[in-house]
């Protein structure tokens, strides 16, 4: 809650007088607990429990990648609490996606063994110990299996030289969602980040929108 992003969101919605809330789910940031201890199902609940405990009435929710499908599966669970969505790079059922799938056979035989494996990543040089536990539960929370009950306005930014993960995971889940009112704006260039003065105004831009 201490990227560029989230900053800049608090900033801009102090500015325009707008309540704001953020938060770090379990294992990341300042929260407690281990990144590799999580669950989607986990995350999820540590999101339902802000929203129900802590937010009161109507909101847009903000997602980049992981939480964006995160935010996804909240706007279906709380519809009626859930006016707008904006999301940022989102990652959709990335547990299957990008993980699974991709998945060598040595690192499916370290799995099957170890019940982990480390993923290397350009944002941790020991990269991410991913387990058996994340990618098993998440398969109780794919959304691109079918239509998506996501009926609030929706506005999907993704950049198309993410290398983390692919803007038509975006593209899928626009088409999928039953929302009459969602658009995915792709941003040429810009990578998985989407943290330039270009993309934060972007953002800003959608949350104004949707908040009215």
């Amino acid at each position: 809650m201490t990227g560029t992003k989230a900053t800049a969101l608090d900033r801009f919605c102090r500015a325009t007088g707008r309540a704001f809330t953020r938060f770090d789910y379990r294992g990341h940031g300042a929260s407690s607990g281990q990144f590799a201890d999580g669950t989607i199902g986990g995350w999820l609940g540590d999101a339902l429990a802000v929203l129900d405990q802590v937010v009161q009435g109507p909101v847009v929710l903000v997602g980049s990648s992981m939480g964006g499908w995160i935010a996804s599966l909240v706007a279906i669970s709380r519809p009626e609490r859930v006016a707008g969505l904006v999301t940022l790079a989102a990652a959709p059922d990335f547990t299957h996606r990008l993980i699974e799938a991709r998945m060598s056979e040595a690192q499916r035989e370290a799995m099957a063994r170890d019940g982990f494996i480390v993923d290397p990543s350009d944002y941790d040089p020991a990269g991410y110990e991913i387990r058996k536990t994340l990618v098993d539960e998440g398969r109780d929370h794919l959304i691109l299996n079918g239509p998506v009950a996501i009926r609030c306005p929706l506005r999907m930014i993704h950049g198309t030289e993410d290398t983390d993960v692919p803007w038509s995971l975006s593209a899928e889940l626009l088409a999928r969602v039953q929302s009459a009112d969602a658009t995915l704006t792709l941003v040429k260039g810009a990578d998985h980040r989407l943290s330039s003065p270009a993309d934060i105004a972007r953002m800003e831009a959608a949350v104004a929108e949707l908040a009215g």
